[in-house]
């Protein structure tokens, strides 16, 4: 527990703050399921908010602060903050505080559930939660009020986290975002890009308005905003957590998986959330997950494999030193690095882009195309695209991928991880226009600022394979730098492991944006 802590809380200051509830009104009243009561601003500190889950869920079990008095400082903070960030699409103001006064009354009654309990976390708009509205940042279903959580709410009820709300996304999850929706702005730099679909959740965790969020990661979902909010992302192997209760948008490559500020917060929620889903007949029957408990293994005499010229060429010169730099801590705890080829990718973007349209396609089916003009310009071309995919042609990337895949795990096999950049470079310039406008003009400017951005995404959504990025160094201009470790199915221990033993031997987990 740090020092802070250590200096925050005597156990008199601790007990004084059990019996308070304080949070301000948050504002916005068509972001938000229903306004909290207005009351004295939380004293909690002003930096408790950029504290790991871990850390405040040591203060809970120890009965040293309430999930009440937690929650609303949250609550607090993003009625300051998220006005101009814009992370959250729903806030569940009365809900939050309800889970977080069940919360306290059971772990004062000596129910203590594991270190989720009573923690505020939030997830992306498009897991079902019930009674509350799942927009998937789309004006189609702005009014759909799901009758049930989907599995991963579920899971996160029962390991006692409290709720906070929904995150906001682009449209439909893809890359662009519906005009009249609300484009989170990345707090390091609000004039560069927040990441792809799950940025509120990127957001969110990196502005301390959660310590915890779920994204979903279909070609780079997860990592892309995880990177450019400077942020720890996991993307769990395809099948491991379910997507039962979450709207689709490519069935054959959506994951779900956890977003926090540092390993092992990941680790907590991706052990809660993995496991097998009789709903989801995709989910896999895996051991059960015990990541969090292999982080302290050590990393001496692991293999991770590196291809220079995929890794390093072609990518920002600051981010390329970042990475090397970060395999040399690496090789000082140990591990052994190996030089490794990546297959060839030259039809690695057709085939994903064949298979993501024609899939959201389906996904939509119900509104798309009789609602198609309901749709932002973004998104309704991708479904387009993929309206106009023939069974040829999609079968014939179906081939694509599964060729490639093969090659890929065949490399995934040769070491215990994978290492290179989680999206090329730092957020690269971006306006609200260009978000919300044509796929053209976004993909060229996208192009133009990081051509080689999905070279390092793709490979492992297709291939359904494990990967974490992490903060890796900051650039001149004071935004992150992120590295990514891909590994074989099923081996997200060692990834977190890997993750873990760099961070821990770096300070740049506790950096975090002036906001």
């Amino acid at each position: 527990m740090s020092d802070y802590f250590h200096s925050l809380m005597s156990r008199r200051r601790a007990l004084s703050l059990l019996s308070a509830t304080a949070l301000v009104p948050v504002a916005s009243s068509d972001r938000i399921q229903k306004t909290a009561p207005p009351a004295a601003r939380s004293k909690m500190g002003d930096l408790i908010h950029y504290s790991s889950l871990q850390d405040v869920a040591r203060l809970i079990a120890a009965r040293a602060v309430s999930s009440v008095e937690l929650t609303g400082h949250m609550l607090d903070r993003i009625a300051t903050v998220d006005a101009t960030l814009k992370s959250y699409a729903t806030v569940m103001a009365d809900s939050a505080l309800a889970d977080a006064k069940a919360a306290d009354h059971d772990i004062q009654a000596g129910t203590y559930r594991g270190p989720l309990h009573g923690v505020p976390i939030a997830v992306k708009d498009l897991c079902y939660t019930k009674g509350v509205r799942t927009m998937s940042g789309t004006p189609v279903l702005k009014d759909f009020i799901p009758d049930a959580d989907s599995t991963v709410v579920v899971k996160l009820r029962e390991a006692g986290a409290v709720m906070l709300g929904k995150l906001n996304l682009t449209e439909g999850a893809m890359a662009g975002y519906h005009p009249s929706f609300d484009v989170p702005l990345n707090p390091w730099n609000r004039d560069r890009w927040p990441g792809a679909s799950s940025s509120g959740s990127g957001v969110a965790a990196a502005a301390g308005l959660c310590f915890a969020a779920i994204g979903t990661d279909t070609g780079g979902s997860i990592r892309f905003p995880s990177s450019a909010n400077g942020i720890v992302g996991l993307k769990p192997t395809y099948g491991r957590v379910s997507r039962f209760g979450v709207q689709g948008l490519a069935d054959s490559l959506d994951h779900v998986g956890p977003m926090a500020r540092r390993v092992a917060d990941v680790a907590i929620m991706f052990d809660a959330i993995a496991g097998r889903d009789p709903n989801d007949p995709t989910s896999l029957d895996a051991p059960a997950a015990a990541t969090f408990k292999a982080l302290g293994g050590g990393v001496r005499g692991l293999r991770v494999g590196i291809d220079r010229e995929y890794a390093l060429k072609g990518i920002d010169n600051g981010q390329a030193a970042a990475i090397e730099a970060a395999l040399k801590v690496l090789t000082g705890l140990g591990v052994r690095l190996v030089d490794v080829r990546m297959p060839d990718l030259k039809s690695i973007g057709d085939t994903w882009i064949a298979l993501c349209a024609s899939e959201a396609a389906a996904a939509h089916r119900a509104n798309y195309p009789a609602r198609a003009d309901q749709y932002g310009p973004y998104f309704r071309t991708i479904m387009a695209m993929g309206a106009r995919t023939t069974p040829e042609q999609l079968d014939q990337a179906r081939k694509a991928r599964e060729a490639f895949a093969a090659q890929f795990v065949n490399v995934l096999e040769s070491v215990d991880a994978m290492a290179g950049p989680s999206g090329g470079d730092p957020a690269w310039p971006v306006t609200r226009t260009l978000q919300t406008g044509p796929l053209a003009d976004f993909h060229k400017a996208w192009g133009s600022s990081a051509p080689r951005a999905t070279d390092f995404t793709f490979p492992a959504d297709l291939a359904g394979t494990p990967a974490i990025c992490l903060p890796s160094g900051f650039s001149p201009d004071g935004l992150p730098y992120s590295i990514q470790f891909v590994g074989r199915r099923l081996s997200e221990s060692t990834l977190c492991r890997i993750a873990h033993a760099y961070e821990q031997a770096t300070s740049w987990h506790t950096r975090h944006p002036a906001v």
